[in-house]
């Protein structure tokens, strides 16, 4: 086999100059796709066919309107095909987006970033674009739901109600479990009902816990809290295992902000330096200049050895422990050489690693400039330690009521399991997703909340920075705000949401003037922003207890390790059902429709494992007493000796597009000093006889020669030779000589002009 000299490949059948890849490197199909096969199933045809094209091709087979009724009496702000534009948020658990809503006709079609925010800047994510479509999900509830049948709002209130009096007069307890709840007038309407049955307590979880980070600020600085993060503001960017561009804090805001100190244009002088250690190769370590691998159990050891060679330039005492690898100390050296313009983030949800990494940013002067304490981020407000709690108390029988709001812990939360064999003994359970599933499908009442897009609700994503949400769309369905259902429940008689939030709003932040301009200010822009003042921490954090638990907690000598991630396309797992998340590539695998194992390139070698073409092999992984099978995907730049798995995958009650699609990883998630940790020390793997394809556009299209597709360049020679941005890569146009001038493609038409005197359409 000739030796591939390339720089670049599309993928490992490039790189080895696989037979089958040279022979197909050029075709629009690497094989015929099948014409007359009926026993295709619907994902196999989106796959062939991509999503975009066979919707239209599946709505095609729909029986036509007979009859369009036009409007009576058309909305004064409506006219056909003339789209009209509503600010709003975009709220999942602690997932957060300041949005415009693009409607045509009453209907929202498109959702795109709300460039007057200061928080995402006009930025979205996969999930924000596509939940325009979970609006439509044919699986959302219909009406609410008592004991499995339908039944109207005043039975399942009267019910519900019932149920709360008995439990309050027999002084049982109750609880409220919900994702982060970013609104102030939701937690307003919780505490009424807090108030009116004073044994609640409301306990927030999150799928992609932070609460290490919460943890380790409260020992270092007296409050439990996750600062902001100023990425614009750093010139050395050091990250251990932190995918701040794809699902760590707050990854919009940190693109925003990121890409500006990576920006290489005209004028543009100082370019940041990126320095990323991990386990998995993630969309932020695709993005950095230096990239180390290294298995989950020794981030903690890199940052102890970071934080002794930062302490050893400042000097200031070292602590024991610590590892070697590649561009640690070069690492060390430029964060030193750019203290007060440097930043260190972890992944880790420990909350030991935790305080290390404030202590490395306290003695590079971070605070103030590339942390901001006085302005913290409500993105994650979930407690690991409340939910474990939670879960022992109605595991032994404490707990008479639970209602849970918006979220799912039965197929998300380590010990789903656990909480959904102990509801059979609650004598009160309910929720109010707006499906039916995994968590709702066990409880007794289902009270559906709205979507987003059909809801009012606020968010306040960081301190003194809030933001509207208005529907954009009657509700589609006979679903309640569960907000008034809340209020319901404690016996108000006005619970018309949209007027508590509107009070809310009134009497928080309205000062003087017209109430009603302030208020229509406040919907069209979406977002009100209050000053914040600014304030200095002092660092009182115990480094060397942090890094001595470090050492006692991250020992490994296994063959595997299992790193447990969260993807750019499904993310957690909340809207597994939209088509659009299965059929968008994997930014990092360009895998669709499927959940895998990864393994490095090495370890497949050693197994016999090749993925000629996506072809591949089943194997059971084991870890945390959990097992999984799944088709095994080689990836480039995972670190030997690892296993990773993405989260949001193996739904059983999402609905016909998600369920069945892989396997549920969460029951593999342990606790490791008090937070959930998404690694395993020891992860076993069993490699099975059985084939499987997956579905990966890898190696789709073609370059065909077009060299100037990647563009790489050192920042320098930017500097010295601005004109290199596009001089040396400026794509080779053929043109042609028509009589006296050179004739460009896209001047070229292959139909004559026609000249248009009066009107024309």
């Amino acid at each position: 086999m000739k030796e591939n000299t390339k720089v670049y490949w599309k993928g490992l059948e490039q790189l080895t100059n696989s037979p089958d890849f040279v022979q197909n490197a050029h075709k629009e199909f690497a094989e015929a796709p099948p014409e007359e096969n009926l026993d295709h199933s619907r994902r196999d045809f989106l796959k062939m066919m991509g999503f975009g094209v066979s919707a239209v091709a599946l709505a095609a087979c729909e029986a036509p309107i007979r009859k369009a009724i036009p409007y009576v009496n058309k909305p004064v702000d409506l006219d056909p095909s003339i789209a009209n534009y509503y600010a709003s948020t975009y709220i999942n658990g602690g997932d957060y987006c300041s949005i415009v809503v693009k409607t045509r006709e009453g209907r929202p079609i498109k959702v795109d970033g709300n460039a007057l925010s200061s928080v995402t800047k006009g930025g979205t994510n996969a999930q924000v674009e596509a939940s325009v479509l979970s609006l439509y999900d044919n699986d959302r509830l219909r009406a609410p739901k008592a004991a499995g049948k339908n039944t109207t709002w005043a039975d399942l209130d009267k019910a519900i109600i019932a149920k709360l009096n008995e439990i309050n007069a027999a002084g049982g307890q109750i609880r409220i479990v919900s994702n982060t709840v970013l609104s102030p007038s939701t937690k307003a309407a919780i505490d009424i009902f807090k108030a009116k049955y004073p044994t609640t307590q409301h306990i927030q979880y999150d799928q992609n816990s932070h609460y290490g980070i919460a943890k380790a600020n409260e020992e270092s600085f007296g409050t439990a809290m996750i600062p902001s993060y100023d990425f614009s503001k750093a010139k050395v960017i050091v990250s251990v295992g932190a995918d701040f561009l794809n699902a760590w804090g707050s990854p919009i805001e940190n693109t925003k902000q990121y890409a500006i100190t990576r920006d290489a244009g005209e004028g543009k002088n100082d370019i940041s330096r990126h320095y990323q250690f991990e386990s998995n190769l993630s969309v932020t370590g695709a993005n950095a200049d230096y990239r180390t691998q290294i298995k989950p159990s020794e981030e903690g050891a890199v940052v102890v050895a970071l934080y002794n060679e930062i302490a050893s330039l400042a000097g200031a005492a070292t602590v024991s422990g610590g590892i070697e690898k590649n561009y640690l100390k070069k690492a060390a050296q430029e964060l030193w050489a750019n203290r007060g313009k440097a930043l260190v983030v972890a992944g880790s949800n420990d909350k030991a690693v935790q305080v290390l990494v404030n202590g490395i940013n306290d003695l590079l002067g971070s605070y103030g400039v590339t942390i901001l304490p006085h302005l913290p981020v409500y993105f994650r407000q979930g407690d690991d330690a409340a939910m474990a709690n939670f879960v022992s108390e109605v595991e032994g029988g404490k707990v008479a009521g639970v209602i849970f709001f918006n979220c799912n812990p039965v197929y998300d939360h380590p010990m789903g399991a656990k909480i959904g064999a102990a509801l059979k003994s609650v004598s009160l359970s309910l929720s109010t997703s707006y499906k039916e599933d995994e968590t709702a499908s066990m409880t007794a009442f289902l009270a559906p909340d709205h979507h987003y897009l059909e809801a009012w609700n606020d968010a306040e994503p960081k301190k003194n920075h809030f933001s509207l949400a208005q529907p954009a769309i009657t509700p589609i369905f006979k679903t309640r705000a569960a907000q008034e259902s809340f209020m319901t429940w404690a016996g108000e008689s006005n619970v018309d949401y949209f007027e508590f939030v509107k009070n809310n709003w009134k009497n928080r932040f309205f000062t003087s003037g017209n109430l009603q301009s302030f208020w229509d200010k406040c919907l069209y822009d979406g977002v009100l922003e209050l000053p914040v003042e600014a304030a200095s921490v002092s660092f009182a954090g115990n480094v060397s207890a942090a890094a001595s638990a470090i050492a006692a907690n991250y020992k490994s000598g296994a063959e595997f390790e299992l790193a447990i991630y969260e993807n750019g396309t499904v993310g957690n797992g909340s809207q597994a059902n939209n088509p659009l998340l299965q059929e968008l590539p994997e930014p990092i695998t360009k895998a669709v429709w499927d959940h895998y194992v990864l393994i490095s390139q090495k370890d497949a070698a050693a197994k016999g494992i090749t993925n000629p073409e996506s072809k591949t092999r089943y194997a059971n992984i084991t870890a945390n007493g959990k097992t999984v099978k799944l088709p095994v995907l080689i990836q480039p730049g995972l670190a030997q000796g690892v296993l990773a798995v993405a989260i949001g995958y193996g739904r059983t009650k999402a609905g016909k597009v998600a369920d069945g699609i892989g396997e549920n990883v969460y029951p593999m998630v342990t606790m490791t000093n008090g937070s959930l940790n998404f690694s395993a020390a020891e992860a076993k793997f069993e490699l099975l006889s059985e084939d499987y394809q997956i579905a990966q556009t890898q190696t789709h299209h073609t370059y065909m020669g077009r060299q100037t597709v990647i563009r790489e360049f050192v920042s320098n020679e930017v500097k010295e030779n601005p004109e290199i941005l596009t001089k040396s890569f400026a794509p080779k146009v053929a043109t042609w000589l028509d009589k006296d001038h050179q004739v460009k493609p896209g001047e070229l038409s292959m139909w004559k002009g026609h000249d248009y005197k009066n009107h024309h359409w």
